[in-house]
């Protein structure tokens, strides 16, 4: 079945892959519409915090509490604790996940903060994860932290 939303997140991460970055997407909905995209700009920027999650934050904006407690958030990618941590922080109550096979974040944990946690494994976000992990290791490797 496909996924609008999945696939716009997709979007975001070939964006950032086709602009030497790694290949990860994310996307806010809220109401029923898209409100923020982000993707992994690590590289493109420089951070070691701008992960696909917390792009897709920044480019969101101020919103109220509110506005995140009705939002869901697609990542092609299991977030990571830091991006799990934003969105517990926020309270979003659920979260679509593309695939956790080449990573998984703290999941489990995530769920027991009462979030809603969905992981599709979609074989396009797999099979870009595992391209990309392939083509560069090292920097996998350090976007992880190992």
């Amino acid at each position: 079945m496909a996924d609008e939303f999945l696939d716009a997140a997709i979007a975001e991460a070939i964006v950032g892959r086709d602009v030497g970055g790694i290949p990860i997407g994310s996307v806010l909905v809220l109401d029923g519409r898209i409100i923020s995209r982000g993707h992994n700009q690590r590289v493109q920027q420089g951070s070691p915090i701008l992960h696909a999650e917390m792009d897709c934050f920044e480019n969101a904006g101020r919103l109220t509490a509110a506005d995140y407690r009705r939002a869901t958030l697609y990542s092609t990618l299991s977030p990571c604790d830091m991006c799990s941590g934003a969105a517990l922080l926020y309270e979003i109550p659920r979260i679509i996940v593309g695939e956790n096979q080449t990573f998984m974040g703290p999941e489990e944990y995530v769920r027991s903060r009462g979030v809603e946690l969905v992981v599709v494994n979609d074989q396009r976000c797999i099979d870009l994860m595992t391209t990309f992990i392939a083509d560069h290791p090292g920097l996998w490797n350090e976007d992880i932290g190992v």
